[in-house]
């Protein structure tokens, strides 16, 4: 049974909140891939932004997402991902994106524990910044594509109660170890 767990859902739900709170009650933990290539592609002047070439975002982000999942082997579970490879590829889909079915047998290869943690639509969170800069409106699509994608790979979701941080990190540990 896998104990890598996934946080996912629409942006701006408090993904990030929660993982920074399961991350302080000890769990190991993992930041949300696109996140970091934005932050990454701004500071290197890069066009793999997804403003700017969302192709290249998303494999970026996938690449960043299935790295991850390999790294995780190493820690202690449960274990958690702001997001995950599925994400990317549903986005990659959702856009028209080929994606090779090598990678996608890949991403099926390092299987996430069940229940998925999505973080429902939460506008009076949503607030676009640097990083963050499309609307509520693609937050919402995007939400409800991850809401159908997660069920058809064959997982079970859990939406996540609209909390404070500490405790929806106390439902996520309730969830998950009894």
């Amino acid at each position: 049974m896998s104990r890598f767990y996934v946080l996912s859902g629409c942006s701006g739900g408090g993904k990030s909140t929660l993982l920074a709170e399961l991350a302080r009650r000890g769990h190991p933990t993992f930041p949300e891939p696109g996140r970091e290539i934005v932050r990454e592609e701004m500071a290197a002047g890069g066009s793999g932004l997804p403003w700017e070439d969302l192709g290249r975002f998303l494999w970026l982000t996938l690449e960043r997402a299935l790295a991850y999942r390999a790294e995780a082997e190493g820690r202690p579970g449960p274990v958690f991902f702001d997001r995950a490879s599925l994400d990317a590829l549903a986005a990659m889909r959702r856009e028209g994106i080929a994606v090779p079915e090598a990678l996608t047998a890949q991403a099926a290869g390092l299987p996430y524990a069940e229940p998925v943690f999505l973080a429902p639509p939460w506008p009076e969170l949503f607030a676009p910044d640097a990083e963050l800069r499309h609307s509520l409106d693609a937050a919402l699509a995007e939400y409800a594509d991850l809401e159908r994608a997660w069920p058809a790979e064959g997982y079970r979701t859990l939406l996540l109660p609209r909390t404070g941080p500490a405790a929806r990190a106390d439902f996520v540990e309730a969830a998950i170890l009894g």
